[in-house]
C-alpha cells in the first residue's frame, strides 16, 4: 500500500498523543522507532498486536528502541485502551489523517464481502538518524515483536 520504502527518509510529523501532547520525529531523534499503524483501538487484533509489543517493551527499550502507535481513533478512545490494558507507549490520536497520509497506509480493504476506506496495519521501523530501517506489511498481530527484534 505504502509507497515509502527501506532506505527512504521517514515523513516528518507532528501529531497530538492520547494525552494531548504533541510528538514529533524529531523527538526520536538518536533512537530507534517502531511506528505501528493499526486500524481502531479496542478491536481484537489491535490489542492483539498493542499487548504483544506492551509484554515485550523492555526489549525493545533495552535494544534502543521506542515505540509509538497511531490510529484515527480520538485521543479519549485511545487514552481508554492505554489504562485497560497498561500500554507503556504513547498512541497518536490522528483524525484528521496527516501522519496516517504521510505514511501512506490509508485505501480501500475488504473485510467480509465489504469494501471501505481503512489504515492498513503495518509497522515502520525508522533508525536513528530518521531513515525507514524496516517496513512490515504482514504484521502477525500475535507474534509482532518477533518480526521487528529479529
Amino acid at each position: 500500500m505504502t509507497s515509502l520504502k527501506i532506505g527512504d527518509a521517514s515523513p516528518q510529523f507532528e501529531a497530538k498523543d492520547n494525552v494531548g501532547n504533541t510528538i514529533r520525529l524529531s523527538d526520536y531523534t538518536g533512537k530507534k522507532l517502531v511506528l505501528f499503524f493499526y486500524p481502531k483501538a479496542s478491536t481484537p487484533g489491535c490489542t492483539a498486536e498493542a499487548c504483544n509489543l506492551r509484554d515485550h517493551y523492555q526489549a525493545f527499550l533495552a535494544k534502543g528502541y521506542d515505540v509509538l502507535g497511531v490510529s484515527a481513533d480520538s485521543a479519549k478512545r485511545q487514552q481508554n485502551w492505554v489504562l485497560k490494558h497498561e500500554l507503556p507507549f504513547p498512541l497518536l490520536a490522528d483524525e484528521d489523517k496527516v501522519v496516517i497520509n504521510a505514511f501512506g497506509v490509508w485505501g480501500p480493504k475488504k473485510f467480509m464481502g465489504k469494501e471501505y476506506d481503512g489504515i492498513h496495519r503495518t509497522t515502520f521501523v525508522i533508525d536513528e538518524n530518521g531513515s525507514i530501517e524496516n517496513i512490515i506489511t504482514k504484521v502477525k498481530t500475535k507474534a509482532h515483536t518477533a518480526q521487528i527484534l529479529v
